[in-house]
């Protein structure tokens, strides 16, 4: 994984991370292929107005990049915008708990082997938003994180069944990241901005509010904690019946249900006895099928990610949680 810290403002970040990269002979548009397609190039051009008008700054981002870059800002945003709504290969998992003791949020992220020296953990402080620690497997856009006020978000990618211009998944998270503090304020905006692709959205706050979003373009479903179950789970489907018609049973979702109820059952037969140690056993695949992939098949779990919301810490896997162990990142301030 890189270790990056962006500061000072959008354009200032991508342009400094751009140029630094390539002074050290590396070009992001050859190292990553980027993908622009036609049917992309199009797509991209159809959300720009979205991100225009609600994330101003992270066009400016992707602009800095690209001027860092000596690239094309057209080739930039149109990989980055158009990510999520095209693509089958990101799966995930996500959880929530908590009880008197514990505010917990865990991530895996699943993902291809080949690429895994690429993924990235990102420092973020810049003018006017909030910081945040969070990962991606590409730029820019997040695939979970916790920013300074203890708001964590994850997204579980489902391959798209329909479209439309607007925000998609990594964007989100980067988002809600930098101009949330809650899960109300998640939901409120999730709302009012327009969604491009399928995904769900495990947020946990630092009052204990936790949910998970199931969205599209069309609908936001809110699953919160049932009465007696203080916890939520989130795979590669929707779940909630209002969503369920938009699952895309064609494509391998690396088994996404065995994850699920793996998680779900592990997390409702040990909900008296939450703990850091049940979400790192639950990730590393102690209770069932979570990680434990044939990585010589070219997928793995590339990271894994633990946010000890209460206590204010973040201890992340880099690799197979399986394999390597858990380990304390203390760098991020937290307000």
């Amino acid at each position: 994984m890189y270790h990056a810290r962006f500061r000072k403002s959008h354009y200032e970040a991508g342009y400094n991370w751009g140029s630094l990269l390539y002074k050290n002979g590396k070009k992001i548009a050859l190292n990553s292929a980027l993908d622009i397609t036609g049917e992309r190039k199009i797509f991209a051009n159809e959300c720009l107005p979205a991100y225009e008008e609600y994330y101003p700054e992270i066009l400016e981002e992707i602009r800095g990049l690209a001027n860092g870059q000596k690239g094309r800002y057209e080739d930039f945003y149109t990989f980055l915008l158009s990510m999520y709504c095209f693509e089958s290969n990101n799966h995930c998992t996500c959880f929530a708990f908590k009880d008197k003791d514990n505010l917990i949020f865990g991530r895996n992220s699943d993902f291809l082997v080949a690429l895994e020296k690429l993924y990235m953990n990102c420092l973020y402080k810049l003018n006017g938003v909030y910081g945040f620690n969070g990962n991606t497997t590409a730029f820019i856009e997040m695939e979970d994180g916790i920013n300074e006020f203890g708001l964590a978000v994850g997204l579980t990618f489902i391959y798209p069944k329909i479209t439309k211009a607007g925000f998609n998944a990594g964007m989100l998270v980067r988002y809600l990241l930098e101009k949330c503090k809650t899960v109300d304020e998640v939901i409120e905006s999730l709302n009012i901005l327009p969604i491009a692709s399928q995904q769900t959205l495990t947020v946990m706050d630092s009052f204990g509010n936790c949910a998970v979003i199931e969205c599209n373009c069309s609908h936001v479903e809110v699953i919160k904690p049932t009465e007696h179950d203080n916890f939520v789970v989130a795979t590669n489907g929707f779940v909630s019946q209002k969503m369920k018609e938009y699952n895309n049973h064609s494509i391998d979702d690396w088994r996404s249900d065995e994850r699920y109820s793996v998680a779900y059952n592990a997390l409702r037969e040990n909900k008296n006895h939450f703990s850091f140690e049940l979400a790192r056993d639950i990730l590393s695949g102690k209770h069932g099928f979570m990680c434990q992939y044939e990585r010589k098949k070219g997928s793995d779990t590339v990271w894994s990610v633990i946010y000890d919301i209460k206590n204010k810490k973040i201890f992340r896997v880099e690799g197979n949680p399986s394999r390597k162990k858990f380990v304390e990142d203390s760098r991020m301030k937290f307000t």
